[in-house]
């Protein structure tokens, strides 16, 4: 490969055919042509979601095709599991608010999601709350609060995990009101919690806020609820035996 064409690939913007060109089958100018640009597509796409999935900060590798679904996950009417597995949800702006005790796969099937959004081309961040809430407050004590909000502008699905863990302070539970205020509609918020709605007054210090939150949270979301046992509780019992 000469100098003089790899730069003309760089000057082209075709970032894999000074690499591949050589290992395309030749049978025709115009196979050889839609082989090569083919596979410089393919491998851009590749690229993109590798860096989608490095943007999108997931705590872990898992993924949904090694979800194991069980019956204990209740879908309200409006949804199945195929409507929720293609993510038509996102484009609308919709909400998908998973709740139930801990341990019962929802942080999983969380990730999972954002995954294949990260793989379909959408920009996605993954947040534990309690880091989200450190992160906010630390913007804010430094006057980077608006331009942490900015970064997120353009990102099609948050995910927020373990809401309700952890109690917040009355300026983190404000900041989060706000942050989730200026998503209403703007963007989809995959939630966890290990609490009913109706008990996450332990968690935000003051009521009407708290009513105001779940409020924007429900009013265009999917409710998914989770019974039964711990996965991981039933996993070490069952290697202890």
């Amino acid at each position: 490969m000469s100098d003089q064409i790899r730069s003309l690939c760089k000057g082209l913007r075709l970032a894999y055919v000074a690499d591949i060109y050589d290992k395309i089958p030749f049978n025709s100018t115009e196979q050889y042509l839609e082989a090569l640009f083919s596979e410089e597509l393919r491998l851009r796409e590749k690229a993109k979601v590798q860096r989608l999935i490095k943007s999108a900060k997931f705590l872990d590798s898992k993924t949904i095709s090694n979800y194991e679904w069980h019956d204990h996950i209740r879908f309200p009417s409006q949804l199945d599991k195929d409507s929720l597995m293609s993510l038509n949800f996102i484009p609308k702006q919709q909400n998908v608010v998973l709740i139930g005790s801990p341990g019962t796969g929802k942080s999983h099937l969380a990730t999972g999601l954002g995954r294949k959004a990260c793989e379909l081309g959408f920009e996605v961040r993954f947040f534990r709350v309690s880091h989200l809430i450190e992160q906010l407050e630390h913007a804010l004590r430094n006057n980077k609060l608006d331009a942490f909000r900015k970064r997120l502008e353009k990102v099609d699905l948050v995910i927020l995990d373990e809401m309700g863990y952890l109690p917040f302070s009355k300026e983190g539970s404000e900041l989060l009101f706000q942050l989730i205020a200026e998503w209403y509609e703007q963007k989809s918020l995959i939630i966890t919690s290990n609490l009913e709605f109706s008990q996450w007054n332990r968690i935000f210090t003051d009521s009407r806020l708290t009513a105001a939150l779940v409020d924007r949270l429900i009013h265009h979301a999917h409710i998914l609820t989770f019974s039964g046992e711990s996965y991981r509780l039933s996993n070490a019992l069952s290697k202890s035996r």
